[in-house]
């Protein structure tokens, strides 16, 4: 049996086996993903590890999770949580990987608050799209991105990109320049915090 002073040793020892609660640890349940593998406590990084999953044509789980934020958005709190979920969801499903749902078929399983999100969050790509067209160097093609062999390169990638219609990748750094050249963004969300966080995670 483990006495007191055992246990403080053990949680001292291993403080990353505090098990997630609440929004993260049903997310992480209906996905599939093992706790273990993310930091419970960086929203960023659970949105991610759980899109890359359910984005999956063969995930049988997708649905389950689009209830769970469409349940989050009626608590205003959770927008900005359920924001980026769905985006890089819909950053997963540009790119025509036969892995990944498409657009279309994802929207299909949203309910009506999420649709409108993610209707606003395309409409906000686009903008971006257009502007990042009439702006700066062209586009690179996604092709180098998408053939990513790592994993953990491949869920930072592609969650962070975006495929336009004519190959092009569209990137976090892209709407970074035009929120700040041109000072829109998406409603109570910013995208400076993403970029940050993804180059952290990516390094020099």
């Amino acid at each position: 049996m483990l006495t007191t002073a055992s246990a403080e040793r053990n949680t001292m020892r291993f403080p990353w086996r505090r098990r997630p609660v609440g929004r993260t640890a049903r997310l992480l349940d209906l996905a599939g993903v093992d706790p273990r593998s993310v930091d419970a406590d960086e929203d960023l990084d659970v949105c991610r590890q759980v899109a890359f999953r359910v984005a999956r044509r063969d995930h049988g789980g997708t649905a389950e999770v689009l209830a769970l934020i469409e349940e989050l958005l009626a608590d205003e709190a959770e927008y900005a949580f359920a924001v980026t979920f769905l985006e890089d969801l819909q950053n997963l499903a540009s790119h025509g990987l036969d892995a990944f749902r498409s657009p279309a078929e994802t929207r299909l399983l949203l309910g009506p608050r999420a649709a409108v999100c993610w209707d606003t969050v395309a409409a906000f790509w686009a903008e971006v799209a257009e502007w990042r067209a009439a702006n700066g160097k062209p586009l690179e093609p996604s092709a180098a991105m998408l053939g990513a062999e790592n994993e953990q390169l491949r869920l930072l990638l592609w969650t962070s990109n975006r495929t336009l219609p004519g190959g092009e990748k569209l990137g976090i750094a892209d709407v970074v320049r035009f929120e700040k050249a041109v000072g829109s963004s998406l409603p109570g969300y910013s995208h400076i915090a993403v970029a940050l966080n993804l180059a952290g995670r990516i390094g020099p």
